[in-house]
């Protein structure tokens, strides 16, 4: 078997909106093509003994063991694949349980699905999965482990830490969304000038000074002691000589550890022997030049946590350790505790596995223990100098313990270092008595502290510690997104998006829009090109002065990698037609339906889908929709518009000449469609449908009539303001017009607007595209045979792996069809054939230029037009 395919989805797409992070890998099966499951001696014996932890799958059974009874019964090894890779990520700590397959057109190949936690392992999980299952079909012998192993390691590299996945689901819980900031580990929560960032447990609120404070260990405990805070007795040595000196004056118990650590690396804690001394000085000087030596206080280690200056949380922390039974060695108690299914690798669970490493050793040797030693029964080792969870240390909660003196302390030094979230490392016989009293002492004040020990403690209530966070970043009242207007359909996307755009300015907005010709923040095109995807959406949403997002939302951009946003206030559909069928998968009108349903599917249950009445794809898409639905017309008597209003539902109409709102049985009349310049005098009345849509998008926005009307008004189509949507251009005595449309039904939009214009000679200049179905290509050709007299024949740049030949021939089976003795030019270069149609107009033509380089062509348009100018003003 082989991979004919895979994409990455990241958020809503095609295949599921519901399941946004998935996998879409096509494979094609080869010799497995024909075979099923039970036919294969021994298969599902040998997956049942791989993945014994498959047992749970349910598939389409519904039944624990589902799966199993299927494999048994026979299924094809697609499905094997959708659950192996599933399973795989799972046994590594990244659960996983949405999938299927399905077959595609082409013989032999299947489309698998399943769910993911990080892209990476995804990836890997859906090609270990194939290799699998190859090496279960042939009964080959294959290391499964190895696999867990890698999944592993890229989990811990890019998987957010417990602490940030904690904030990350409390804000998602609360409807904030999140972004990933591209190549960092910055969070942003909610969007454009509501946003905020996280990373860790530091926000954009944590103060620089604070944190660079926290982060000198000396000036801390000096700040601290000035405030009456308990601190050990300390010094900053640089060398050895220095060492011996703070030995002698401080005297053991001592604790290590450098200036600028962290986590407690580079520590050694309770040393009382010089050779350890010694040992401690230079793995602390690994990390820091400078290295602090101060008094060891005996007790326990207990992190109280303090968020926006109030005590949330109290830990209790142990390092790992084990407790003998008078048998078992030290690496096999090792082992059997590294059993706990709590425990895993890294921050894959609420316990880390113990590994041995050279503070352990070090432990050890001072204890004159090897790996095979026996300890006594119930004898306590304790394996780490630290009790940092990551090294396998275990946490107990006990906030409620904590005694109202130690509380106020902690509040205290929060407000003196300066930090919104503040953990403070204490040293103590017991947190429930006053810190003073037992003789305890504040060792440490970190800034990013983790929430680790107090989501997931090994003993005692988990604390949601993220809530006052999230509390503090949004306070109540607050607003973490902005308001979305999302746009899709075949033709009048990018129309509808700009005349939106310009309505929100119009308004006072800020707003970010993306087309297909550009990113443009408040009027200023940033990004040059096709921004329909959801990179482009991500740029618009991250803009920390944007506070309304109009997003234009193509085919392609959900096929290949799903919107870039969760959910959307406003979800548009212009209208669903024959174009680009054949390229993605998807074959068919019916299909293309679909890839632009996701955009109403995605309308949160308080906002609206705005969908063409007149287009039987897009009014479907109404069906199971959770969101409220507003429909435009053409038709105001339109049966479908009729029964909408009467059940108290919004649409919006075009009537009598005017474009009106229907709202129950009152009628709103917003102006007359001649009036509003993008319609040309009422002659477009695809832009009229256009207007339609983006009258009900401000409606619901609560955009009052009188603005929505001058908004419509001031909006001026033109080569800047409407690159290539009907640029019209006035010749002394012709008249040009440049438009992108590059499909049947934009050619027949345009064919409208023509027939409703007076002209001698009306000239077309076309093209075909390579990647388009031969029939479409040649409806194209019929369709300009009926709108013009005169037909000029182009080429693209990209002819898209087909000859300019192949792409003419079928043009002109199309025109000669309708017309055998209609004139017809081949001008292969677009420039050429558009300066040709310029240069050989007549007095009182119409030329129509539909065009792929919509920059170039306007510009020499414009210039001939210069030129012509001139030449009436010197006759």
């Amino acid at each position: 078997m082989k991979v004919a395919e895979l994409r990455i989805m990241r958020g809503p797409n095609y295949w599921s909106v519901k399941h946004p992070k998935i996998i879409v890998l096509k494979v094609d099966l080869e010799e497995l093509a024909e075979v099923k499951t039970n036919e294969v001696p021994g298969f599902a014996e040998r997956l049942e003994a791989w993945f014994p932890a498959m047992y749970k799958h349910r598939s389409s059974e519904e039944m624990v063991g589902g799966f199993f009874k299927k494999v048994r019964e026979g299924t094809d090894f697609s499905k094997v694949i959708q659950h192996v890779a599933l399973e795989l990520q799972t046994m590594a700590g990244m659960d996983s349980g949405f999938g299927r397959s399905c077959k595609t057109d082409i013989p032999g190949v299947y489309t698998v699905i399943f769910s993911y936690q990080e892209e990476r392992a995804g990836e890997y999980a859906a090609k270990a999965a194939m290799r699998i299952t190859e090496a279960l079909y042939h009964n080959q012998v294959y290391d499964v482990s190895q696999d867990i192993h890698e999944l592993h390691q890229i989990r811990e590299s890019e998987h957010f830490g417990p602490s940030t996945q904690s904030i990350v689901d409390e804000a998602v819980s609360r409807g904030i969304p999140y972004l990933t900031v591209p190549n960092t580990s910055i969070i942003q929560l909610g969007y454009g000038v509501n946003q905020k960032r996280i990373k860790g447990t530091m926000t954009c609120s944590t103060g620089e000074f604070a944190v660079a404070i926290a982060g000198d260990k000396d000036l801390t405990k000096r700040m601290l002691d000035n405030a009456g805070v308990p601190v050990p007795k300390g010094v900053i040595i640089h060398s050895e000589e220095e060492l011996k000196e703070a030995v002698e004056e401080i005297g053991y118990p001592l604790v290590i550890k450098p200036l600028d650590g962290n986590q407690g690396k580079g520590a050694s804690i309770n040393v009382t022997q010089w050779k350890d001394v010694l040992t401690g000085f230079q793995e602390a000087r690994k990390i820091s030049e400078a290295v602090i030596v101060e008094k060891y206080i005996k007790g326990f280690d207990y992190r109280l946590l303090v968020i926006n200056g109030k005590f949330v949380a109290a830990a209790k922390r142990t390092p790992a350790a084990i407790t003998g039974n008078g048998k078992s060695t030290i690496k096999e108690l090792i082992d059997e505790v590294n059993k706990d299914p709590r425990r895993g690798v890294g921050h894959e669970k609420a316990l880390t596995q113990i590994h041995l490493d050279k503070d352990t050793y070090t432990i050890l040797e001072n204890k004159n223990l090897t790996l095979e030693s026996v300890l006594r029964k119930d004898e306590i080792l304790y394996l780490k100098t630290t009790a940092n969870l990551s090294t396998g240390g275990t946490a107990t909660d006990v906030t409620d313990l904590c005694d109202e003196y130690n509380i106020l302390m902690a509040e205290r030094i929060a407000g003196i270092i300066g930090l919104n979230i503040c953990g403070i490392d204490v040293m103590t016989s017991d947190i429930a008595i006053p810190l003073d009293e037992a003789g305890g002492a504040v060792i440490e004040v970190n800034a990013a502290p983790g929430f680790r020990m107090h989501i997931s403690p090994t003993d005692g209530l988990a604390r949601n510690v993220a809530e006052p966070v999230v509390d503090m970043l949004f306070p109540p009242g607050s607003k973490p997104s902005i308001p979305i207007v999302a746009i899709t359909g075949t033709n009048g996307k990018t129309t509808t998006s700009r005349l939106i755009a310009h309505m929100v300015k119009y308004m006072g907005f800020r707003v970010g829009f993306t087309t297909t010709d550009g990113i443009y923040i408040q009027e200023k095109r940033l990004v040059k090109g096709d921004t329909t995807g959801p990179k482009s959406t991500e740029f618009v949403l991250s803009d920390p002065s944007v506070n309304f997002a109009v997003l234009e939302c193509a085919r392609g951009g959900m096929l290949r990698s799903g919107l870039g946003f969760r959910t959307c206030d406003v979800g548009i559909v212009t209208n669903v037609a024959a174009d680009h069928l054949g390229l993605g998968g998807i074959n068919s009108v019916e299909e293309m339906a679909l890839v632009k349903s996701v955009i109403p599917r995605t309308v949160h249950k308080d906002g609206y889908a705005i969908l063409n009445a007149d287009d039987d794809f897009t009014y479907k898409m109404a069906e199971g929709l959770e969101c409220k639905v507003a429909y435009f017309s053409m038709d105001d008597v339109n049966p479908r518009i009729l029964r909408h209003i009467a059940k108290g539902g919004l649409a919006a109409v075009y009537e009598n000449g005017y474009i009106s709102i229907y709202k129950n049985t009152y009628k709103i009349r917003i102006d007359r469609a001649a009036d509003i310049p993008l319609t040309f005098g009422g002659r477009a009345t695809f832009n009229i449908q256009n207007v339609l849509a983006a009258v009900l998008a401000g409606y619901v926005n609560k955009f009052s009539v009188d603005d929505i009307k001058m908004a419509l008004r001031t909006f001026i189509p033109s080569s800047s303001k409407t690159p290539g949507r009907m640029n019209l251009f006035q010749f002394p005595t012709f008249e040009v017009l440049v438009d992108y449309a590059h499909n049947a039904a934009g050619l027949q939009a345009v064919g409208e607007f023509l027939k409703r214009t007076e002209a001698n000679k009306k000239i077309g200049v076309i093209s075909g595209i390579g990647d388009r179905r031969d029939e479409d290509t040649r409806e194209l050709g019929r369709l300009a045979a009926e709108y013009f007299d005169e037909i000029i024949i182009r080429q693209d740049r990209d002819l898209r792996g087909r000859t300019g030949e192949e792409i003419n021939g079928l043009l002109k089976e199309g025109i000669f069809s309708v017309d055998p003795n209609k004139k017809v030019i081949e001008i292969d270069n677009e420039m050429r054939a558009i300066a040709f149609s310029l240069e050989h107009a007549r007095r009182g033509s119409f030329i129509s230029i539909f065009t792929d380089d919509v920059t170039e062509a306007v510009k020499m348009v414009e210039n001939f037009k210069t030129i012509q100018d001139r030449r009436v003003l010197v006759d």
